[in-house]
């Protein structure tokens, strides 16, 4: 108890030096465990781009690439799925539902997806939470487009404005004969659902009826109202999203349309394939982690410097510790002492600096990036974080209190005179 106040008045009378090196520690360990909640944020809503989904269908490929342009809209499919393997799959025993895609065609540089309106309410992202609204709502007309929320941010579109459906990727071709009307504007969700162009799968059928071979047919202008009478049945799609009546069978399902006899398909397990493809893209988060310790080992090694720097100018505060009986392990204990009060009101005032910090930019971070971070009670692993800092900073007062140890009793006496 005596050598702890000793401590405090020590670290009181070099308050201020004391009060910088505080700040940098809690700079440094804020940094750390801050980069840890984006680096596990980021991961966990990656992980939940998809939610509910139990397989996702396509053309024969790599689970890797049938993820990328199914759900992240990426690349280009290899081949398309029938429209008679599509229903095939729905009949198979176990399905439950499921929801076709047809990629393909752009609008200024967003994908447009042909799908149903189940896609609205069977789509779900971030552990289970739906698709929402913020203007409009699904499409009724052959003819209507939902956007996402950064389509309608970056083109500045509104309910009720046209938009013009180009044939392809980075094509100049367009169906500017039947153009769409917005019907409805997606919220926010961080999911590529936020670049996506939405519009049914009968209207990607109605605006290639005059198309061929990828081109449109010489004088041919489609009518909308006269394609609206039309019974429009597609012939293929992209890709469709599974989701069955129990799990159990999900391995039964997916080995039956993996060996499906009539033209060759793949399903995935969107959790296996997600966790693949972030093997692959997540290599950039150990390099920040990286970083991240070495700012703080850099912040601790400042603190001891600290420490030793004032060694020389404590020197007759030790002498006097010595003279009236102190041992050498008392002044080495102090030294070590001082260095975990720093570190550990470091380490408190950085976790508390996340804390703050997260409760205020969390909104921004969903509503502007989709990044959601949930404020949870510390976890083990921060609390083995914030151990860690401070058996370092102990540690990190070795050296100033090993040379402390080796100060003799009249080389403080001699400081003295």
């Amino acid at each position: 108890m005596i050598l702890l106040r000793l401590a405090l008045r020590s670290l009181l009378n070099r308050r201020l030096t004391v009060a910088l090196t505080i700040f940098a520690t809690a700079l440094s360990v804020g940094l750390f465990l801050g980069v840890e909640k984006v680096r596990t944020g980021a991961r966990s809503s990656f992980a939940d781009t998809v939610s509910g989904v139990d397989l996702i269908v396509g053309a024969r490929s790599g689970p890797v690439q049938l993820l990328l342009y199914s759900v992240f809209r990426i690349g280009n499919a290899t081949n398309n799925i029938t429209w008679e393997s599509y229903e095939d799959i729905a009949a198979m025993q176990g399905v439950d539902w499921i929801v076709p895609l047809s990629l393909g065609d752009s609008h200024r540089g967003f994908r447009v997806l042909g799908t149903t309106r189940e896609y609205f309410t069977r789509y779900r992202y971030r552990g289970g939470q739906p698709l929402a609204f913020a203007a409009g709502g699904r499409f009724d007309d052959l003819f209507d487009a939902v956007i996402g929320a950064d389509v309608a941010a970056a083109l500045g579109y509104r309910l009720g404005d046209p938009l013009v459906v180009a044939h392809g990727l980075a094509s100049f071709s367009l169906h500017d004969d039947a153009p769409f009307r917005v019907a409805g504007i997606l919220e926010k969700t961080g999911t590529p659902v936020d670049r996506t162009v939405h519009v049914s799968l009968a209207a990607i059928e109605a605006i290639h009826i005059d198309w061929q071979s990828g081109a449109r047919a010489s004088g041919a202008r489609l009518d909308p109202d006269a394609v609206r009478q039309l019974e429009l049945r597609p012939q293929a799609i992209t890709a469709a999203l599974v989701g069955l009546d129990s799990r159990l069978g999900v391995f039964r399902l997916q080995r039956a349309i993996n060996d499906y006899p009539e033209e060759p398909l793949l399903a995935v397990l969107p959790g296996v394939a997600l966790q693949e493809l972030w093997s692959v893209v997540g290599v950039a988060e150990t390099a920040l982690a990286g970083v991240s310790a070495m700012v703080v080992a850099t912040a601790l090694l400042g603190m001891a410097a600290m420490i030793l720097a004032g060694l020389n100018e404590r020197r007759r505060e030790m002498a006097i510790l010595r003279a009236v009986g102190a041992r050498p392990r008392v002044v080495v204990g102090l030294l070590l002492l001082e260095a975990g009060l720093i570190s550990a009101a470091g380490a408190a005032l950085g976790l508390g600096t996340v804390y703050g910090g997260l409760a205020i930019a969390q909104p921004f971070l969903d509503s502007a990036w989709g990044l959601y971070i949930p404020i949870e009670a510390p976890g083990a692993g921060e609390l083995g974080v914030l151990a860690a800092v401070v058996a370092a900073g102990t540690a990190a007062g070795l050296i100033p209190a090993w040379r402390a140890y080796r100060m003799s009793l009249a080389d403080g006496m001699t400081v003295m005179q």
